[in-house]
C-alpha cells in the first residue's frame, strides 16, 4: 500500500483511541517528510539507510514504510484496524447511521492539529456529507483564535475545498465566545458571512449562577448562534483532569434556546459527556432541537459521534429532533433563519 496513506491512517487510528499527541504526530510528521518523494525515490533512501538516518523518521515509522513499499499492509497497521473495527461505544448504532454531517470541528488554524484537508478527507472516509470547521474566535488566544482577518483567510480556503466537493460540502462556521456581557467574540460582518455558528463559554465558569444564566441568554438571543455549545462546560476524565459544570438556570437557557431557534448541542467528546443526562431531558421538555457533534480536534476523532449517539438514544432524543440528521438544505435554510 502507499506508505503516506499507511502512515496517516495510522495516525487516525490513534486519535479515535485517544492516544498521547506525541506518539500520534510521530506517523503524521513521517508522512510529511515522505509525501514529496516518489516511490523510486523513497524506495531507494529506504534501502541506502538514507531514509532511517532522516530527521523526523523513527523505528517504528521506518518500520511501516517499508512493509509498505514491500506491497504489504505494515503490521502495526493491521492490528489497529482490527481494533478499529469494534465500536467504541455498544449503543446508539441505529441513530449513528442516521447522522449526516457535524457542526462542531477544529484544524491546525487553532487548537486543532491537522490541517482542514485533512478533516475534510476523515470526514468524507466517515460517510459524512457536511461537516462545519469551527475554529475558535480571537478571544481564545490560548487556543489560537481567529482575528475577522484570519477567519475571512480561511473562509477562502474552505470556497475552494468546496470548489471540488464531489457531493460533499465543508461549511464556513466558527466556534465563537460568549464574552462577559453575553456578546458574540466575532464582528457581526464575519459572522454574517457564515453558515454555521456555535456559541460557547470558556471563561470564568465558575461565575455564580444568575450571572452565567444573563450571560448565556444574551448569546441565545443573538440572531447568528445556531448552536448552543458544551453547555456546563464541564470535564469528566482525561489529561486535562476534572471539572465541574457550570451553575446556570437550565430552565431559562432551555426555554431560550427552543423560542429562538438554537439547538443544545450534544458534544461527543469522552471527557466533557456534554450535557449530562439530566440537562438533556430538561432540554427534551423545553422543546430544543439538539446537535450531535464530535468537537474533533484531529481527523480520528471526527468519530467521537459514536459516543455522542450512545448518549442521546440513551437519552431518548428523536432523530428527527437533530439537526445533524437534517440533510444539507434543511440544516442551511434552519441556520439562516432570523439572520
Amino acid at each position: 500500500m502507499d506508505a503516506v496513506d499507511a502512515l496517516n491512517e495510522i495516525a487516525f487510528w490513534l486519535e479515535r483511541e485517544l492516544a498521547p499527541t506525541f506518539k500520534i504526530q510521530a506517523f503524521r510528521k513521517a508522512a510529511g517528510i515522505i509525501a514529496g518523494l516518489d516511490a523510486e525515490e523513497l524506495a531507494a533512501r529506504a534501502r541506502d539507510g538514507r531514509l532511517k538516518r532522516t530527521k523526523g523518521i523513527g523505528d517504528r515509522t521506518f518500520q511501516v514504510i517499508r512493509e509498505a513499499l514491500d506491497g504489504e499492509v505494515p503490521e502495526y497497521l493491521s492490528g489497529l484496524r482490527s481494533r478499529g473495527d469494534q465500536p467504541l461505544v455498544q449503543g446508539g448504532h441505529e441513530l449513528l447511521a442516521s447522522l449526516r454531517g457535524d457542526l462542531h470541528s477544529h484544524s491546525d488554524w487553532s487548537d486543532g492539529g491537522s490541517p482542514i484537508e485533512a478533516m475534510v478527507h476523515a470526514a468524507k472516509l466517515l460517510g459524512r456529507e457536511y461537516l462545519a470547521l469551527t475554529d475558535h474566535s480571537p478571544n481564545l488566544k490560548i487556543a489560537n483564535g481567529l482575528s475577522a482577518a484570519r477567519l475571512a483567510e480561511q473562509l477562502d480556503i474552505v470556497s475552494a475545498i468546496n470548489a471540488d466537493d464531489g457531493g460533499f460540502r465543508l461549511l464556513r462556521g466558527i466556534e465563537v465566545d460568549i464574552l462577559e456581557d453575553g456578546t458574540l467574540d466575532q464582528t457581526p460582518e464575519m459572522l454574517d458571512r457564515l453558515d454555521i455558528v456555535v456559541a460557547s463559554v470558556h471563561s470564568k465558569l465558575r461565575s455564580d449562577k444568575r450571572t452565567m444564566t444573563r450571560r448565556m441568554l444574551g448569546a441565545i438571543a443573538d440572531p447568528h448562534t445556531n448552536v448552543l455549545g458544551h453547555c456546563t462546560g464541564r470535564l469528566v476524565q482525561g489529561g486535562r483532569g476534572t471539572r465541574p459544570a457550570s451553575e446556570f438556570d437550565a430552565e431559562l437557557v432551555f426555554a431560550a434556546c427552543a423560542e429562538n431557534n438554537v439547538a443544545v448541542e450534544i458534544n461527543s467528546r469522552p471527557e466533557r459527556q456534554d450535557p449530562p443526562g439530566t440537562l438533556i431531558q430538561l432540554a427534551l421538555d423545553a422543546g430544543c432541537l439538539f446537535s450531535l457533534d464530535s468537537d474533533a480536534h484531529a481527523p480520528g476523532q471526527l468519530d467521537f459521534l459514536q459516543y455522542g449517539a450512545e448518549r442521546a438514544e440513551r437519552n431518548g432524543v428523536p432523530a428527527e429532533r437533530i439537526v445533524t440528521t437534517w440533510p444539507l438544505d434543511r440544516l442551511l435554510d434552519w441556520a439562516a433563519q432570523g439572520r
